[in-house]
């Protein structure tokens, strides 16, 4: 970025500091593939990096005529994917019901699954469950230390991770049977961006190896700067730095292959976001598209339209990239 920095606006990032910082490249949506649905933002787990301030005390759920329309939808977009996320989406009464039902569709199902849900009291049948009906499972596993997986995610984390991956190994899972799909999510601890993602699940692969497990893929994802982790780099007056990193490492070839071009966010309430971090900003998409009955409308087609950004949008293009799929270069 040259010296000149114009048309600067201000940082929104949920926090009270604002950072002036170069606006973000127009980005419009391609074609609509992937449906992603926050369940509710209730979890078993409260992690100091998560950016939908999910916890055991959060009640926000999907009510239940909105669960009924997502099959629908599915079907009247032709979508591909059903991308489920949370808090812990597993807690949903009726998560299992429309994993059952997207699947009866033939469309691809994805749990954002945090590993440690499946030791759960309640959830003991879950891995199986993910299993019989082959549930992609993107589980987070920030570290293969356990040093590091407890100072960011709760001390005892580490540990039922391990569980829940042996649970889901013993399946069939992570052994490249592309029905039983288990893929890893790396996030950095702090305000730096991932090492490149190739080398990382080398070291992953080696280390969980000798632990006896295994996975398909690692994703790395960089840290948004947004709700519970913008207010920790606040306090540590780390904010404006960090953003400064992101901006700095803006890499324009990955423009095209954000995730906001491919899917539709949709949150408890059934309200649409052109990504899961635009909807914990409340930045609710523009045009006709702002509710989940609106993709019921076949008179309306979603196809080019613009997507909202703002400046934590250079967490997904700085260096290799970041996305609900991982790095977005090599």
């Amino acid at each position: 970025m040259g010296q000149d920095r114009p048309n600067r606006s201000t940082l929104r990032s949920n926090c009270p500091v604002t950072v002036d910082l170069a606006p973000f490249p127009p980005v419009h949506r391609g074609a609509v593939t992937t449906l992603q649905v926050n369940l509710g933002y209730r979890c078993n787990q409260s992690c100091a990096h998560c950016h939908v301030n999910a916890g055991p005390t959060r009640t926000e759920m999907m009510a239940e005529e909105l669960i009924d329309l997502i099959p629908e939808v599915l079907q009247r977009r032709a979508m591909q994917c059903l991308d489920l996320t949370g808090g812990a989406p597993e807690l949903h009464p009726s998560f299992r019901r429309l994993v059952e039902q997207a699947r009866s569709l033939g469309i691809k199902v994805i749990d954002r699954c945090n590993l440690t849900i499946l030791s759960e009291p309640g959830q003991e049948d879950l891995a199986k469950f993910l299993a019989d009906q082959s549930v992609s499972v993107v589980a987070s596993m920030p570290c293969y230390s356990k040093d590091n997986v407890d100072r960011q995610r709760g001390n005892g984390v580490f540990e039922r991770s391990l569980s829940g991956l042996q649970q889901l190994n013993a399946l069939g899972y992570g052994t490249g049977d592309s029905n039983h799909r288990l893929d890893l999510v790396y996030n950095p601890l702090g305000p730096t961006l991932p090492p490149p993602q190739a080398a990382l699940e080398a070291d992953y692969k080696r280390e969980l190896h000798e632990l006896g497990l295994s996975f398909d893929n690692l994703l790395t994802l960089a840290n948004m700067p947004i709700q519970r982790f913008a207010k920790q780099l606040e306090r540590s007056g780390e904010l404006e730095s960090y953003q400064r990193r992101l901006e700095n490492a803006h890499n324009p070839d990955n423009l095209q292959a954000v995730m906001c071009r491919t899917l539709f966010s949709v949150d408890w309430t059934g309200q649409l976001f052109d990504c899961d971090f635009n909807q914990q900003l409340g930045m609710a998409c523009h045009g006709a598209f702002q509710h989940l009955r609106d993709l019921l409308n076949p008179d309306q087609n979603p196809d080019g339209g613009a997507v909202r950004t703002d400046h934590h949008c250079f967490g997904c293009t700085a260096g290799a990239g970041s996305s609900c799929g991982g790095a977005l270069q090599a």
